[in-house]
């Protein structure tokens, strides 16, 4: 039988749970996706369900637990940070403290506790590995290099929050590394904060939202915030940080240097907001940039990974790869603490002497990571026949065909195919797709579908064999984490674009393939091939047959708030709730005209907490 290792990430962002065979990643899933909790940091039960179920085992088979992170060094950390704030961050220290004393500093026992809980056999023995060890693993076990440069950017694990790492065969050898208080991902964080965005979930807001700014603040960053060296090491003045402190992350500082108090969240956005998050990009880039100089010249390699939670600003790794610092770079999907998981099972399977047979296919060992639990066309019938609700069961190539057509006459889709996502993209599984084509789709889909603040861009998923005609992209981009340009052959030139500013951009039209297309020319590509995901390939190719364009808006099943759709339950409420036009489901196909009422207790927003 296969020597497994189940990886678990939990108690701070994001929990999740992974299972490793032989060091191929079998199953892996966020606990929110179950729990319908946004973010849930709770220990991922039911994903640790999911995964002994979809392998078909118990605990009993499982050789090792492995967690993602240190809890005795993480608690020295806080002690240490609660001393040298001291008396200031009184209030954080209470606050604080009585978890870290009841239970956090014995995560270890509490992850036993509740793994015993489940009842599905013995515990087996818990190795415990370091946060940045573990996205360093899930940056470069599963990538497709033999050997590479490994950089992990994140806010914090135990002490880290920059590592450089060299990855060859199954080893990875740590470098280098930058030490909390100092942390990129916390200035992002700040920025977010200030803004009036959530941390640790507002941050792809911010980097949306820069295109419409100028980075008017950016060298008054440099100068008062961050001092970078030519190597992307970097300090922060903390001076003009509350996070030490309290449990906030900007006050008066901050106030005073950037006129005025925080955006309250939800409060207008004005030109202020545009230009700092404009500037904290800019800085955000140039440090990510040296930090990738650094490492081709220490390590000698041809080849970058990346993880962390700021390995998912795709702006960012765009510029890296526009730079031709390195010959490729690939980016772990699940690059944030979820990603933790797998790559603390990861590691451990390695040094149990897994190999890394994906090497011989020539891409990479993540399947797609498409990790998630799928349904059957039996699961899905079953279902809609208990709910009453007409469909059509087709064939697959009358599926793609009709959805195709659907497309092409401006219908907005919702597209459940196959297993789930692991990670924060919709890659195809879980996704709703409209014709990008359509001037008018960015709006709608934004404000009757998913109902979320109009600025936010949509991500255009393409043919990987076309993706060269549309954008400025030299190497494959399977997981939607790089941005760059569109092609000149697809612009379209505006007159009159001087005056505008700020969110009246939005109503300019840029290229062939206006909705997405942000306002600066860029798009967060997603390459998409027969073997990242054969049922999207089948319906961009048939799209393509009907209309001679190769390109999809795919953004993630699920309105703003709300995790992404895990099951054909929560797809079916979310198109009825919404404006979704029509919902493939597996090869069934339901058309919303011809559905029943939707009735449901209560008004279901307000169950959803706004992210």
């Amino acid at each position: 039988m296969s020597d497994l290792v189940l990886g678990i990430s939990a108690y701070y962002h994001d929990s999740a749970a992974a299972l490793v065979a032989d060091g191929v990643p079998v199953a892996a899933a966020q606990e929110e996706r179950f729990s319908r909790v946004r973010h849930d940091s709770a220990f991922p039960r039911l994903a640790v369900e999911y995964c002994l179920r979809e392998a078909g085992v118990t605990l009993d088979d499982v050789s090792a637990v492995a967690y993602y992170e240190d809890p005795a060094l993480k608690f020295r950390r806080v002690l240490t940070t609660f001393a040298g704030a001291a008396p200031t961050g009184f209030a954080s220290f209470r606050d604080t403290l009585p978890a870290w004393l009841s239970w956090k500093r014995r995560t270890a026992d509490v992850v036993r506790g509740q793994l015993a809980e489940l009842g599905a056999g013995r515990v087996p023995p818990l190795d415990i590995r370091r946060h940045h060890e573990s996205h360093a693993a899930s940056a470069f076990l599963p990538s497709p290099y033999e050997s590479a440069a490994v950089l992990c950017i994140d806010g914090v694990g135990e002490w880290a929050t920059t590592t450089l790492w060299h990855g060859k065969d199954t080893g990875i050898t740590p470098v280098s590394e930058i030490r909390f208080p100092h942390s990129l991902g916390l200035l992002y964080s700040a920025f977010t904060y200030f803004c009036g965005f959530k941390v640790d979930s507002g941050e792809y807001k911010l980097m949306g939202l820069a295109p419409y700014g100028k980075p008017r603040y950016a060298q008054l960053i440099k100068d008062k915030l961050i001092d970078i060296k030519p190597d992307g090491s970097f300090r922060l003045d903390m001076r003009y940080f509350e996070y030490l402190r309290g449990q906030v992350m900007t006050g008066r500082g901050f106030e005073q240097l950037f006129g005025g108090p925080r955006r309250a969240p939800e409060g207008p956005l004005t030109e202020r907001e545009f230009d700092l998050a404009a500037s904290v990009q800019q800085v955000t880039e140039e440090v990510v940039v040296l930090l990738a100089r650094h490492a081709r010249e220490v390590t000698g390699e041809r080849h970058l990974v990346l993880a962390g939670g700021v390995a998912l600003n795709c702006v960012a790794n765009g510029k890296i790869i526009k730079e031709k610092i390195f010959d490729e770079v690939w980016i772990q999907p699940a690059a944030g603490d979820a990603g933790g998981a797998l790559g603390a099972a990861l590691v451990v399977a390695a040094e149990r002497g897994a190999p890394r047979d994906h090497l011989a296919t020539g891409g990479d060992g993540m399947s797609g990571s498409l990790l998630g639990p799928g349904f059957s066309d039996e699961e899905i019938v079953a279902y809609l026949d208990g709910q009453g609700a007409p469909y059509t069961l087709l064939s697959s190539e009358d599926l793609h065909s009709q959805v195709a057509e659907g497309l092409a006459e401006g219908k907005i889709v919702g597209w459940f195919q196959g297993r789930m996502e692991f990670g924060p993209r919709a890659l195809g599984a879980r996704s709703i797709i409209g014709d990008p084509r359509d001037p008018a789709m960015q709006s709608a889909m934004n404000l009757k579908i998913k109902f979320r603040e109009s600025f936010r861009p949509f991500a255009p998923a393409v043919l990987a064999e076309d993706a060269k005609e549309y954008f400025n992209i030299d190497q494959p981009s399977p997981y939607m984490l790089v941005v760059t340009d569109i092609s000149p052959g697809q612009r379209i030139e505006a007159a009159d674009t001087a005056e505008a500013a700020g969110l009246d951009l939005l109503k300019i039209p840029r290229s062939t393939i206006p909705a997405v297309t942000h306002v600066d020319h860029s798009a967060r590509v997603q390459t998409v091939t027969e073997t990242s995901n054969a049922p999207f390939q089948r319906l961009l190719t048939a799209f393509k047959e009907r209309t001679g364009c190769p390109v999809l808006v795919n953004t993630s099943f699920n309105v703003r708030g709300e995790p992404i759709v895990a099951s054909p339950a929560e797809a079916y409420a979310c198109f009825m709730r919404t404006n979704i036009d029509l919902l493939a489901l597996g090869n069934v196909l339901l058309h919303k005209e011809d559905q029943p009422e939707w009735h449901e207790e209560g008004d279901w927003r307000e169950a959803i907490p706004l992210d």
